[in-house]
């Protein structure tokens, strides 16, 4: 079952800026493009770091101390379009970062992601979470004939009711439908005929035939 992926929210137009890009283009670029930091590339787009208005701010600080020539926080905390978007949210909330430059397999930067794209996943109208769930999971994966089980979804939070023939086949649906992008919460009203789930403990001494 396909998940959403940083590759589907993340912004693919860059703006980027040189390691010798000057202290004024820079800020230029920040204004002109209404955004708060830039990507920091060589030649072959490769992500040097990152530069953001505080980094800016804190060289208008020290003005005039040759120490401070570099403009640039780096190395770069940098994610893959094929990433989960919850693996991407752990990331920027372990590195305390608001945005993280997409890399492709070479290393190149391809796209940027910011916290706000992070969260285009909840504006999923119900009606297409509703179809996931109902394709991917009730249909593709538990392959459960429709009419057995019924799904509603209101501002995300999915209810599921019905009764399928096994407590494991019952729980995972539940689990799956969780896992849909733009999910909140999931109701659990399903019901079973079988708890395949408990384990039968033999006596000791107890054999099971083979046959």
């Amino acid at each position: 079952m396909r998940t959403w992926q940083v590759g589907d929210v993340m912004t693919r137009d860059v703006a980027t800026v040189g390691a010798e890009t000057p202290y004024r283009d820079i800020v230029d670029v920040l204004i002109r493009r209404g955004i708060s930091a830039v990507p920091v590339v060589d030649g072959f787009r490769r992500v040097l770091g990152v530069v953001s208005e505080a980094d800016l701010l804190h060289k208008a600080e020290r003005a005039g101390n040759p120490d401070e020539r570099r403009v640039l926080t780096a190395p770069a905390v940098t994610t893959y379009p094929e990433s989960p978007l919850p693996a991407a949210a752990r990331l920027m909330d372990r590195e305390v970062v608001k945005r993280l430059p997409v890399l492709d397999d070479l290393g190149r930067l391809v796209g940027i992601v910011t916290r706000g794209d992070l969260l285009r996943v909840h504006l999923r109208s119900d009606a297409e979470i509703r179809a996931d769930v109902v394709q991917e999971v009730l249909r593709r994966v538990l392959a459960v004939r429709d009419g057995l089980v019924t799904v509603r979804v209101r501002d995300g939070e999915v209810t599921l009711d019905g009764r399928l023939d096994r407590r494991s086949a019952a729980d995972l649906a539940v689990r799956l439908a969780g896992q849909v992008s733009g999910v909140v919460r999931v109701v659990d009203l399903m019901g079973y005929d079988v708890d395949d789930t408990v384990l039968v403990e033999l006596p000791p001494g107890r054999v099971t035939p083979v046959a």
